[in-house]
């Protein structure tokens, strides 16, 4: 493989909901030819370019490098097609490798055994070139192999990331519910929000919101303290990767004050938050308050709040957020007129709970669970025009 010049296909995986947001990131990091589809968006560029993605796409799960495609009708197929790919070219023999397959209406039986095949033809085609074969780690695989299928084509990537791009090594503790850092990226950019524009979670929990945005605005690469998959590949110009990470460093902006606040009435959650913060050396730059949100009063004339808000699993929990929400949409309409809220959760019927009305309502998934981001747009008095 070549640094050159020529175009490369890759795949960047997301939460579904979050494609074109993600399709606007990855054009501002140079990416070319995008096409999102569910859970990802496809797009073309350099080696550097998946370099980039890596450490500065906050959206992203993972940026696959795409090596080989084509049709198929059966497992012998797939293992034939996987056998004679110069996998010398991006592996050693010595290195552990996982297989992972997904479908979507694919005809064949067992996806396990098509992921049997698949090890199996890489397996022996180092044996027969070099008398060796790699071993496979299912755990922590120094290179990992993504085949996706449909009906009768095949798609085979390797995995640049490694470790999901979410993991990012700074967060040390996670709370009750923790959201992933790039679906609070993604939230974030949907709602509109940028530095500067006062910000605020009145349920901050371990605060992921803050953290994110914190960063954003001291422009840190969120991959800054981890290792990725192309590091373990051959072929990967490291010196361009070195190059790379000391531009987007420089970029910095040293950590300041920021008109960005975290509300909980929970005082374990605020020390999480806390916590988080100064393992990110954040502590300075976000205004955490223990409150009860009910009673508490905006931090600014007018901003955006975007919170995660509680949901309840048993019954007692569910009778007292029943109670809680009309009393939290009468504290928005009393104190928060000229705010924005933005509300992810997985309740449709937060709106109607609320008593206020939804603008805008973004179907989003957080792993295999269906939410909504809703926007409403508050104002004094009812949202709700008379009957």
């Amino acid at each position: 493989m070549s640094q050159s010049a020529h175009p490369h296909t890759f795949f960047a995986t997301c939460a579904r909901g979050l494609e074109h947001a993600l399709a606007d990131e990855l054009i501002t990091l140079g990416a070319l030819t995008l096409k999102p589809t569910d859970a990802g968006v496809a797009f073309q560029g350099d080696m550097a370019l998946a370099m980039r993605a890596n450490l500065e796409s906050r959206i992203a799960s993972r940026v696959l490098w795409q090596i080989a495609s084509g049709s198929y009708a059966s497992e012998q197929d797939l293992y034939l097609a996987v056998h004679r790919l110069p996998w010398s070219q991006w592996m050693q023999v010595t290195q552990t490798f996982k297989v992972d397959t997904r479908a979507n209406r694919c005809p064949l039986k067992s996806l396990d055994f098509v992921t049997l095949r698949v090890k199996d033809a890489v397996c022996d085609h180092f044996r027969e070139s070099c008398q060796q074969r790699p071993s496979v780690d299912t755990r922590a695989p120094q290179v990992r192999i993504h085949v996706f299928l449909d009906e009768n084509t095949y798609i085979l990537y390797l995995d640049t990331s490694g470790e999901a791009l979410f993991r990012r090594g700074s967060r040390v503790e996670s709370g009750d519910a923790p959201l992933k850092k790039n679906l609070a990226a993604g939230i974030l950019r949907l709602s509109g929000w940028h530095p500067g524009l006062p910000l605020l979670d009145p349920f901050c929990g371990a605060g992921t919101f803050l953290l994110e945005a914190a960063e954003i605005t001291l422009n840190r690469p969120p991959g800054a303290n981890r290792r990725f998959g192309f590091e373990q590949l051959s072929g990967w110009d490291l010196s361009t990767w070195a190059g790379i990470k000391a531009s987007a460093q420089a970029r910095t902006l040293p950590a300041s004050a920021m008109p960005i606040w975290g509300y909980d009435l929970k005082g374990d959650a605020l020390q999480s938050a806390h916590a988080n913060l100064a393992a990110a050396g954040l502590e300075h730059c976000v205004t955490l308050k223990q409150v009860n949100v009910l009673e508490s009063s905006p931090p600014a004339p007018e901003g955006l709040l975007v919170t995660n808000p509680p949901y309840g699993v048993r019954m007692g929990e569910q009778e007292a957020l029943a109670a809680l929400y009309p009393a939290l949409g009468n504290a928005l309409k009393q104190r928060f007129a000229g705010w924005t809220a933005y509300f992810f959760t997985s309740d449709m019927r937060l709106p109607q709970l609320l008593r206020l009305k939804a603008s805008r309502r973004t179907p989003l998934f957080n792993g295999a669970l269906e939410c909504r981001l809703f926007e409403i747009k508050v104002v004094s008095g009812s949202n709700r025009k008379p009957r």
